[in-house]
C-alpha cells in the first residue's frame, strides 16, 4: 500500500476511533490521521509481540481501530495533565 492509501486508512480509522470513544476530542484532521496510522502500527507490532500476528501480516481493520482507541484514551490523559 502506498502513502496515499496509508493516509486514507489512517483517516478512516482515526475518525471511527473518535466516533466510538465518548467525550470531546478536539483535534484536527492531521492529528486524526496520525492517530489512525499510529493505532494501526501499535496493533500490528502489539499483535506480533503477543503472537496473534506474524511478521508481514496486516493487523486488520479492527485491530487498528482498537489500537487507535487506546491511543486516543492515552492522548486524553496526557492532554488533561
Amino acid at each position: 500500500m502506498g502513502i496515499i492509501g496509508t493516509i486514507f486508512i489512517g483517516l478512516i480509522v482515526g475518525l471511527l476511533a473518535r466516533f466510538l470513544k465518548p467525550g470531546d476530542d478536539s483535534m484536527g484532521w492531521i492529528m486524526t490521521i496520525l492517530l489512525g496510522i499510529a493505532g494501526s502500527l501499535a496493533a500490528t507490532y502489539g499483535g506480533q509481540a503477543l503472537g496473534i500476528y506474524q511478521a508481514g501480516q496486516a493487523a486488520g481493520f479492527l485491530g487498528a481501530l482498537v489500537g487507535a482507541i487506546i491511543l486516543l484514551v492515552i492522548y486524553g490523559f496526557i492532554k488533561k495533565s
